[in-house]
């Protein structure tokens, strides 16, 4: 398993669709995952600390598993087939015992951000999905890669972040 933090969202710009990057600790390889709108909502609020009135979706979650008396331990991306991505959420209680829940991948890491949970991904996946970010012949393009990433702005979802609030208030 290698351990991974969230880059941050792009869009793909030939469909739209939002995608989450993650990365490792040496920079050394990007991961891909093209998610929905509403779970690039909840990344992108909680990268930028952005807060809400009531609790959106993943916050409810993570409020279900505390009151449970179980804490998140950590996720884990360990399949891919078909360009459908698997993950699974470990869940620790007060006794050490662990619980998996299966789980997409972009619900898997927008828990995980939340509570500080490592984000770990298997080898298989990663040979199956990565981009390297070091190779020599593809610096250029891992270097723009890595400036568009860090360029999306919170601003550059605000339709998108506006419709999923909509969609999921009581109104």
């Amino acid at each position: 398993m290698i351990e991974m933090k969230v880059m941050g969202i792009a869009l793909d710009t030939r469909t739209g669709s939002p995608i989450v990057v993650l990365h490792d600790k040496e920079n050394r390889r990007a991961l891909p995952i093209w998610i929905g709108s509403a779970e690039a909502s909840s990344i992108i609020r909680k990268i930028e600390n952005l807060s809400v009135a009531r609790p959106m979706t993943h916050d409810l979650i993570i409020s279900i598993i505390e009151k449970t008396g179980y804490t998140v331990n950590k996720v884990e991306i360990n399949d891919v087939e078909k360009e459908t991505y698997y993950a699974t959420i470990f869940l620790e209680d007060k006794n050490g015992e662990f619980m998996e829940i299966d789980s997409r991948p972009s619900d898997a890491i927008a828990i995980a951000i939340r509570v500080d949970a490592p984000i770990y991904v298997t080898a298989n996946v990663l040979s199956n999905g990565s981009v390297s970010t070091d190779s020599a012949k593809d610096a250029q393009e891992a270097e723009e890669f890595k400036n568009f990433v860090q360029s999306i702005k919170p601003s550059d979802f605000a339709k998108l972040m506006k419709d999923n609030d909509h969609h999921e208030s009581d109104q």
